[in-house]
This record gives structure tokens, C-alpha cells and sequence, in this order.
């Protein structure tokens, strides 16, 4: 944790101030949060913010943006660049297309992932350890209403508190859920 900027966090103002927007952001900086907006009112936004804040807060730590598809974390990726321009030199993608000798290398030189659940989940189950699970200090899960039995996104979270708790997650979603019992799963197997 860097006391230097640690007292502080900045709110992107490349965009239109609007107030549920910051009051959410203000919220997921301090604890685990399930955002529920519709499609197109901010959530990359919100995730963004978070990001940007939690990458300052812990200049050692990662930060874990997981999406469903590939092309969902390739429009994550500079979505979220746009946002607050966390340098691209730091951030990696991670969608299987690497070699595990890659990936390896990321984990160990990268600071910002943008990942199918599927690729993290692989690094985190593979014999060689190349998963830095106590440098995870912030993982975003967009479509979260996917979080529920043993999805990719449910394993990982399961992985990553049983080796550390010092970590945020930031879940995301316009349909969380039909019922309360779908929406009660995806909070719970997200530890919201």
C-alpha cells in the first residue's frame, strides 16, 4: 500500500459528472460490490474508476478484469483505457491465445489483466504456480449473473480468498438475476 496516495482517490473528470456514478465508485473502493445498471449507464466507467484508484493504492498489486468472451475483454480493454489511461504498457490480455510461458511472464511483469475466467482459472489450478495470487488486489467480473455453480468466475474467487482475503471484488451486471435465490447465489459466490 502506497501511504503516499493512499489518502486520496481521483474520480476520472474526462467525462460528465453523474452522481450515481460517483456515489457507486466511492462505495466499490471500500467494499465488495455487486453494480446493477442497465446496459449503457456507466458500469465500465465505474470499473474503470475502481481499477485506476486500486492500481495507484497498491503499486505492487494486480488488478483482474474478467469478462466472459474474448470479445468482451477486448472491448474492456480499451474501454476502460479510455477512462482513466492506466498505461497499456503495463496491462496484459489473457484469453488463452498465450503460451503458459507467456502467461507466466505477464503474471510476474504485468500489473493490469483483462482475462476470459477460463484463463485465470487455468493459471490458478496449474502445477507450475505461476498464479501471483497475493498480489491480487482488485477483480472486476462483468456479466456476474454468470457466477453461479462452478463457473469459471465462482472457482476463481473460491481460489484467490483461499490463499488471501486482502483483495476487492467488483462484480458487475444488468440482470443479476430472475429470482432472489439467483441473485442471493451470484452475491454469495462473489463474496458480496
Amino acid at each position: 500500500f502506497d501511504n503516499n496516495v493512499g489518502d486520496s482517490w481521483i474520480y476520472p473528470t474526462n467525462y460528465p459528472l453523474r452522481q450515481y456514478q460517483f456515489t457507486i465508485t466511492q462505495a466499490a473502493l471500500f467494499k465488495n460490490t455487486l453494480v446493477v445498471l442497465p446496459t449503457g449507464l456507466g458500469k465500465t466507467f465505474i470499473a474503470a474508476s475502481v481499477m485506476y484508484n486500486i492500481y495507484r493504492w497498491y503499486p505492487t498489486g494486480i488488478v483482474i478484469f474478467m469478462a466472459p468472451t474474448k470479445p468482451l475483454v477486448n472491448q474492456q480493454i480499451q474501454a476502460c483505457h479510455n477512462v482513466t489511461g492506466i498505461s497499456l504498457d503495463d496491462t496484459a490480455e489473457m484469453t488463452g491465445r498465450q503460451s503458459k510461458t507467456n502467461r507466466a511472464e505477464l503474471w510476474r511483469t504485468k500489473r493490469v489483466f483483462y482475462a476470459t475466467p477460463q484463463s485465470v482459472q487455468s493459471d490458478i489450478n496449474s502445477p507450475d504456480q505461476i498464479f501471483p495470487f497475493e498480489r491480487v488486489k482488485l477483480v472486476v467480473i462483468d456479466e456476474a449473473h454468470k457466477a453461479k455453480g462452478n463457473y469459471a468466475y465462482c472457482e476463481v474467487i473460491r481460489a484467490i480468498v483461499s490463499r488471501t482475503t486482502n483483495f476487492r471484488v467488483l462484480a458487475l451486471s444488468a440482470t443479476p438475476g430472475r429470482t432472489l435465490e439467483d441473485v442471493t447465489e451470484v452475491i454469495r459466490n462473489l463474496l458480496i
